[in-house]
């Protein structure tokens, strides 16, 4: 049961994985419950303001692909590129094939290796490719596809840090934030994510409606599996997990929604 107020909840959310001006006045558990458990609400702001960009340079006669680039822009800059940054990181400690001490080391080192790069690459790849193929349906579609997507990945998020899943340090945000939701809490914002998906959707039409609900399945299943792998290689979450599980679980939301 959420013990904090919903405001502590708010600015923990806001303060932690966005660059809004929000006053963070509570670190303990239960403002980390609270946070975790708002995360999808700072996902729609993101996504909101993602759209916005798009949209903006739709209405100034710019085309599709160049408001692409900028809606999956405006994710990065509103969180100073650190689900980037963390996506980068964790591919390089999986992909380095060392035990979990040395993978969690070359996670910390400030430079990107070359598995970081090629993430990074093929991941904002996909994610300009897919909001371009949307605005092409329509600048409904693309808005829809940036504020499903933004709002996807920080309830993937609020699922990692789902009680049972270990923190891999003893320090960081990863260790604050980890195993902090109860599993019900984190399945009831699963069910409300999923069934807001739908019905931003139905404005589109029911065939939109059950793809973009579709998309935010497939988005945290994906996610998931990248979860459950960087458990076992690492012995637990950090903060660069939680930043490539957002990255995986946005481009996979993106990619599902322009299929079919």
């Amino acid at each position: 049961m959420l013990r904090t107020p919903l405001p502590d909840g708010l600015r923990f959310a806001f303060g932690t994985l966005t660059v809004f001006p929000v006053r963070v006045t509570r670190w303990d558990r239960d403002a980390a419950r609270g946070g975790m458990l708002c995360a999808p609400l700072a996902g729609l702001a993101v996504g909101a303001a993602a759209a916005a960009a798009g949209l903006l340079l739709l209405s100034l006669g710019a085309g599709s692909l160049l408001a692409a680039v900028a809606t999956a822009a405006v994710p990065a800059v509103l969180t100073r590129g650190l689900h980037l940054d963390g996506l980068a990181d964790t591919a390089d400690g999986l992909g380095s094939g060392k035990p979990a001490e040395d993978a969690l080391r070359i996670m910390k080192q400030s430079d990107i290796g070359p598995f970081g790069v090629l993430a990074l690459v093929f991941v904002l790849l996909a994610q300009v490719a897919a909001l371009a193929q949307a605005y092409d349906g329509s600048w409904a579609r693309g808005a829809l596809a940036a504020v499903v997507s933004a709002t996807a990945a920080r309830l993937a998020l609020t699922l990692a840090a789902r009680a049972g899943v270990p923190a891999a340090r003893p320090e960081g945000l990863g260790a604050a934030v980890a195993a902090v939701v109860p599993a019900g809490g984190a399945l009831a914002v699963t069910a409300a994510v999923t069934a807001a998906a739908a019905a931003a959707g139905a404005g589109s039409g029911p065939y939109d409606a059950v793809r973009a609900a579709l998309s935010v399945l497939c988005a945290v299943a994906v996610a998931e599996l990248l979860l459950r792998h960087c458990v076992r290689r690492f012995g637990g979450v950090t903060g660069d997990v939680f930043g490539g599980v957002a990255e995986t679980a946005a481009t996979t939301a993106l990619v599902v929604l322009v299929l079919g």
